[in-house]
């Protein structure tokens, strides 16, 4: 495989990575805003353990990194090019959700 297919194949899986409906929801409820795990699933309203395996295939997909502080963990969106891309896939697929974009800077 050469270079140029495998960054289609990541940017493919990536795509695929926030696709799924709850995967959309944690990233657009994440915006540029660091959460834990609780504060998503506060907000978006599944079992946390449904949601930290979501995270994990996003964090795998390199959408989102996280870091450990204590025993909680906090997830954000990878860099500002991906918040970038969400806000801008945002705005074309889904025009009644766009009360709170863009995030704040």
């Amino acid at each position: 495989m050469n270079e140029k297919d495998e960054d289609a194949t990541l940017t493919a899986n990536a795509l695929k990575a926030m696709a799924h409906p709850l995967r959309w929801r944690i990233v657009c409820t994440l915006g540029d805003d660091e959460l834990s795990v609780r504060e998503i699933v506060d907000k978006i309203g599944t079992s946390q353990s449904n949601i930290s395996q979501h995270l994990e295939q996003l964090r795998n997909n390199n959408i989102v990194t996280s870091r450990k502080d204590a025993n909680r963990i906090f997830y954000r969106i990878r860099n500002n090019q991906l918040l970038t891309l969400i806000g801008n896939m945002r705005e074309v697929l889904c025009h009644t959700n766009l009360s709170d974009w863009p995030p704040a800077e």
